[in-house]
């Protein structure tokens, strides 16, 4: 699947819950690939399905794109920390400091140093999402 295809497939704002799991399948099997070797995932691709889950704001997937940011360099780099706060910064935060693993502890240090740079000064969900439907349209 491409790029293109994902857009016009599920659209910037997916609107059917069920597109989710496609797009949660989707974004697995790329950062999988980009895993074993930077540039062999899609991470345009990547940052789009991260997008996508953004867009609905669900707690489960915020590790889930925090692994896809984490899986190389060149996705470090293109995954946009705010993503990680689809369900908003405040609820991200609650959510990292009750869950036991490294990798919430890590997404956790991670937004307090991006706050502390000022990376979330202004942050609303609603901004971040016109910002993505404009650069994907």
């Amino acid at each position: 699947m491409t790029l293109e295809d994902s857009i016009k497939l599920y659209g910037v704002r997916p609107r059917a819950r069920e597109q989710l799991d496609q797009i949660r399948n989707r974004l697995a099997e790329e950062t999988e690939q980009e895993r074993r070797g930077q540039g062999k995932g899609d991470t345009e691709l990547v940052k789009l399905c991260c997008v996508q889950l953004f867009s609905h704001g669900m707690l489960e997937d915020i590790l889930r794109i925090w692994h896809a940011k984490t899986a190389s360099m060149d996705a470090y780099c293109g995954i946009d920390i705010q993503l990680l706060c689809g369900a908003g910064l405040s609820a991200t935060k609650e959510y990292l400091q009750k869950t036991d693993s490294d990798s919430a502890q890590q997404a956790l240090l991670r937004i307090a140093e991006c706050e502390r740079a000022g990376d979330f000064d202004g942050f609303t969900i609603d901004g971040q999402m016109g910002f993505y439907e404009d650069y994907y349209s």
